[in-house]
């Protein structure tokens, strides 16, 4: 490619709403413009990154058996209905009516398009396993997007469906896939991490997100540096800090504490750490007759956050929310801050997190403004709780394999695996018949990656003040090729000119810059979009028989032979 035939539209500042590295860098290196909130058109060296991924991505999934089909972007509304998608996905679920008021949906994801297309077409079970995927636009109809490609609402995904006879077969199904992501994360060339997930709204039982390592993640990963176990947030697992309860020392004493409705200042005026004190959470659950609303008190110890999806996984609170102030005080007799499992003015049902039931001689609130139990057991003040797994997880916590202690990094999803067993066949009648010639539903498993969603999360972990550091894999071009005076001098000319025909017959993906540029706007340009690997022809180099070589993130240039370029940089596309 020479660049004077090529789309090249950088900037020198980012526009004011960029708001992330990647963000800021995309738009500044002219790969993405900005067509409405959350909406982008993929400018050429945008693009170019966009295919280098699908190609890996497809390579790998077709090497791993999946097969590729396409499905449409809109789908009828029927589909989603049969999931009850149509009603629970809310606002993040485009809907549209056609000419005849017909609904449909703009796809945030195709399980229930995939699974009408499974229900036709596997009737045996001498057809299975087989799974198929596409990558197409998706939709979702995000209340804030933000970050550009990190969190906008048109993206290109890829993601796969299979289909077994049972849980054996999905499980193999997914370990195919499993390993198929790593190949294609490691082909990237990025550091990530799989870990164990929660499935969310998209349902099944096991799943694994992928991760590229960043120090500006959303997410917050959690691993153990001496075992294998790595889990988000929101599925790591938070052991008791202490393996037993302790033997009550203390007597339980109502204490005054004027104005202090924080665990952190109670437990300052009492002169006592902050993890002999425990903090109360209120949860309603409604019910169609509001007579039997439930009411629910989590207990976590001071210094822990709740895990709001552990707290939706304790039986009977599927559906909770926060309760008002009013629900507060109908059923604890004061407002928020003093708030216990003692005393309260109407039955409310106690879970105490792991640590918290190990407890003694813990401090909590008196259900009265201004004032705190001291010296509170389990069994001899209050009965014993249920208990469950309802924070997170802190550095330094032991690793639930017992192997170690936990760490924490951030890291930015970009794929996420998925076993969802027969979630969407039951709900859609999708069968095979067996041996015996009975139906019986499709076992499914569910595998996605946020293909535009890697260029963000790629640069978010390479960059420097200069620009963008692509890895050659998906880099736009791998090799810049930069004339000092291509319309000037015919030595320089003519050697660039060769070696660009070199490499291009090598099959090297590379850009001659020959338009013209000063020498500091054009390194700029190209420093700033990325390419790994720059070649510098000038007629003072040539006249010792050497051109300049500078990797991008190489802080100084190498001389190398004129006649050694071609085998030197092919030498650098393999390491």
């Amino acid at each position: 490619m020479r660049a004077s035939r090529f789309f090249i539209s950088t900037l020198k500042e980012a526009p004011s709403d960029a708001e992330i590295v990647s963000h800021k860098l995309m738009m500044r290196s002219g790969m993405i413009k900005r067509l409405g909130a959350g909406i982008y058109t993929y400018m050429p060296m945008g693009l170019r990154v966009i295919r280098k991924v699908e190609a890996i991505v497809r390579e790998e999934m077709n090497r791993a058996g999946a097969i590729e089909l396409l499905m449409p972007v809109v789908q009828p509304a029927e589909l989603w209905q049969e999931t009850g998608r149509w009603n629970k996905m809310g606002a993040e679920l485009m809907r549209v009516k056609d000419r005849h008021g017909r609904d449909f949906a703009i796809q945030p994801t195709s399980e229930e398009v995939v699974t009408d297309v499974a229900r036709t077409e596997l009737r045996s079970y001498k057809q299975l396993p087989v799974n198929f995927y596409h990558i197409q636009t998706k939709f979702r109809d995000e209340r804030r997007p933000r970050f550009g490609l990190m969190r906008g609402r048109e993206f290109t995904m890829k993601d796969a469906y299979s289909f077994d006879r049972d849980m054996d077969g999905l499980k193999k199904s997914y370990q195919a896939m499993y390993d198929a992501y790593v190949r294609i994360f490691t082909r990237f060339g990025l550091e990530f991490r799989a870990v164990a997930a929660d499935n969310g709204a998209i349902g099944g039982s096991g799943s694994h997100e992928f991760h590229v390592i960043a120090a500006t993640g959303e997410d917050a990963l959690v691993y153990c540096p001496t075992s294998d176990y790595a889990a988000n947030m929101e599925a790591a697992e938070a052991l008791a800090i202490d393996s037993a309860r302790g033997a009550a020392k203390e007597e339980l004493k109502k204490t005054s504490t004027p104005g202090k409705a924080k665990c952190e200042a109670v437990a300052e005026l009492l002169g006592l750490p902050l993890a002999r004190t425990v903090k109360s959470i209120v949860l309603a659950v409604d019910n169609e007759d509001p007579a039997k609303k439930e009411i629910w008190l989590l207990m976590l110890r001071g210094d822990h956050e709740l895990n709001e999806v552990k707290a939706s996984k304790v039986p009977g609170l599927g559906t909770y929310r926060f309760a008002n102030e009013a629900e507060i005080v109908e059923y604890f007799g004061t407002p928020p801050g003093y708030l216990g499992p003692i005393g309260t003015r109407k039955p409310v049902k106690v879970v105490a997190d792991r640590t918290v039931a190990n407890m003694a001689d813990f401090v909590c609130g008196a259900n009265e403004a201004d004032f705190h139990y001291t010296g509170a057991n389990w069994g001899r003040d209050l009965p014993e709780p249920l208990v469950a797994d309802l924070r997170n997880v802190v550095e330094g916590d032991a690793s639930p394999d017992g192997r170690g202690v936990l760490a924490i990094q951030r890291g930015i999803e970009v794929g996420h695996v998925f076993q969802l067993g027969t979630t969407y066949s039951e709900s859609m009648k999708a069968t095979y018949l067996d041996e015996a010639g009975k139906p019986q539903p499709l076992v499914m498993g569910c595998y996605g990656i946020g293909v535009t969603r890697i260029l963000g999360a790629a640069i978010e972990q390479n960059f420097d003040e200069r620009g963008i550091i692509w890895p050659t894999s998906i880099a736009p071009f791998q090799v810049v090729l930069c004339p000092m005076g291509y319309d000037r001098s015919e030595a320089v000319k003519t050697e660039i000119d060769k070696l660009y025909a070199q490499l291009t017959d090598a099959g090297v993906d590379v850009v001659l810059d020959d338009r013209g540029e000063r020498p500091g706007a054009m390194f700029a340009d190209w420093e700033l979009i990325g390419v790994p690997h720059r070649i510098v022809v000038g007629d003072r180099g040539l006249k010792d028989g050497n051109v300049e070589y500078q990797g991008r993130r190489d802080t100084e240039a190498t001389q190398v032979p004129l006649a050694d370029a071609l085998s030197f940089i092919k030498g650098k596309l393999a390491a």
